[in-house]
């Protein structure tokens, strides 16, 4: 994104939550690879997954994705609050985060997203902040660019910082690894999220979509 200031991680605490998921659960094959809906190789089934999902999550997800689903229901009853901050590198803005936004988009998830969010003229980083309290949880496209920028510090930087703080943050990895984020910033590698080398970036969006609809 832009570039702006350094700012801290802020006050961080870990998570080791208990899982929350139904006991095992394989739904209809929907084919195979990173492009089907059940490609996820273990066929559990979070509690706020639908009866009728043909999503399959691993027991790694459930437990990654657990702690952001109590924040979201924590905040539910506000309905001027958009379901999701998408924060993302400068770099990606007219390709994986436009497409993620998309894919949200068309599930039902209202995305704020600085593309069509932060209108010219207006204060950047006070438009940033109004994202970040407007939206009940955050997602972080994890990309090369991204990690670039972090690491150079910037607006990324300071939007990781806030959601970090506040235990809101989704990490979505994409052309990259967690091992190759724990080098530039081990906080956010320790997040466990979701990744595109596991699941397609539509699958991505469809558990998303699950995750926020409360």
């Amino acid at each position: 994104m832009h570039g702006g200031g350094y700012g801290s991680y802020g006050a961080y605490r870990s998570y080791s939550p208990a899982p929350s998921y139904s006991p095992a659960h394989r739904p209809p094959s929907a084919g195979g690879g990173s492009g089907g809906a059940g490609s996820a190789s273990a066929g559990t089934r979070p509690t706020w997954s639908p009866g009728g999902s043909s999503l399959a999550y691993t027991p790694d997800q459930v437990r990654a994705l657990t702690p952001y689903r109590r924040t979201i229901e924590s905040r539910a009853p506000l309905p001027e609050l958009r379901d999701l901050f998408l924060c993302h590198a400068w770099d990606d803005r007219r390709g994986a985060a436009t497409e993620l936004h998309n894919l949200l988009e068309a599930e039902g998830v209202s995305v704020w997203f600085s593309e069509k969010d932060v209108l010219l003229g207006r204060p950047f980083m006070r438009e940033i902040d109004r994202g970040l309290a407007k939206s009940r949880v955050g997602l972080v496209l994890i990309t090369p660019a991204l990690l670039e920028r972090v690491n150079n510090g910037g607006v990324s930087e300071k939007e990781l910082s806030e959601l970090l703080a506040r235990d809101q943050l989704i990490p979505v990895v994409h052309e990259t690894t967690y091992e190759e984020v724990r080098t530039v910033s081990p906080l956010l590698g320790s997040r466990n999220g979701l990744d595109t080398a596991e699941d397609s970036m539509e699958v991505i969006a469809k558990k998303i979509a699950e995750l926020v609809h409360v």
